[in-house]
């Protein structure tokens, strides 16, 4: 006689958390009865975020999930490489931190500011206002860039005790970033391109993350061997592939899933 079973799992979205639980079953989603503990929220500026909590529980005959035919297998093993040496992160949010390479960063005369930065220094300043942030202000400056290149203008946010804006890893600072460029897309009906930073802390995560991405492939090729780093955000882990993309020493790959998801650093065969 069958036993029904039931896990609970957590994710960043309920799809994510049914996956995980499917598989710790090992049966077919057809087999278990969904129950959705906790819906997920970004919260608001990074607070009050929370996962999504789903529990599964097997019907009384679960059906197994299905094994990979004999062709899949053959053909995962045929080509791990090109598997490995994609980049997935490369289309996350590539505005969340500066570029790659950025000098450093030049204020904006005003006559000279874009039109999405002086509507995005509008909108933020009307939020920390909101906030109860009355002694900060906001700049407008230039990525730095060569006069060839494009720039990008960032919202640099000015004053004293920045640390509530910034975060737990910046992760305040993330969500007044999408909040500002949201009000702001709206406003100017179309989609607006500028980086909100507090203090200078993006610059200045870019460069250690940058730092680190070169001083750990070094190692990697001085031992010959594969380093993982810690789990990263995404716009994070895209600063460690784009940084090392032009090596040819060294390739990167992400892996893992949701929060624990991070970039390995593999040597090249000689």
């Amino acid at each position: 006689m069958s036993t029904t079973r039931s896990v609970e799992t957590t994710a960043n979205t309920i799809e994510e958390a049914i996956e995980i639980g499917l598989e710790q079953l090992q049966v077919s989603r057809e087999s278990v009865i969904v129950e959705i503990v906790t819906e997920p929220s970004r919260g608001i500026l990074g607070l009050g975020a929370r996962m999504a909590v789903v529990r599964l529980t097997t019907a009384a005959r679960p059906v197994p999930a299905p094994s990979p035919s004999r062709t899949d297998v053959a053909l995962n093993r045929e080509r791990p490489v090109q598997a490995q040496e994609v980049e997935p992160d490369e289309d996350e949010d590539e505005d969340e931190y500066l570029p790659v390479g950025m000098a450093e960063a030049q204020p904006i005369p005003e006559e000279e500011q874009s039109e999405d930065a002086r509507a995005g220094r509008e909108k933020l300043l009307k939020l920390l206002q909101m906030m109860g942030v009355d002694s900060a202000d906001v700049m407008v400056e230039s990525s730095g860039f060569d006069e060839a290149d494009e720039k990008t203008s960032i919202l640099q946010i000015t004053g004293d005790d920045l640390g509530n804006l910034i975060g737990r890893k910046g992760e305040t600072l993330s969500a007044l970033q999408y909040i500002t460029r949201l009000m702001t897309s709206h406003s100017l009906q179309r989609r607006v391109d500028f980086v909100v930073d507090a203090g200078g802390y993006k610059a200045k995560r870019a460069e250690t993350l940058r730092k680190l991405a070169n001083r750990t492939a070094n190692r990697a090729v001085e031992r010959q061997r594969t380093i993982k780093l810690d789990p990263m955000p995404p716009h994070e882990r895209r600063i460690i592939h784009m940084t090392l993309r032009h090596r040819r020493d060294v390739t990167t790959r992400s892996e893992g899933e949701g929060n624990y998801r991070k970039v390995t650093i593999i040597p090249r065969e000689n």
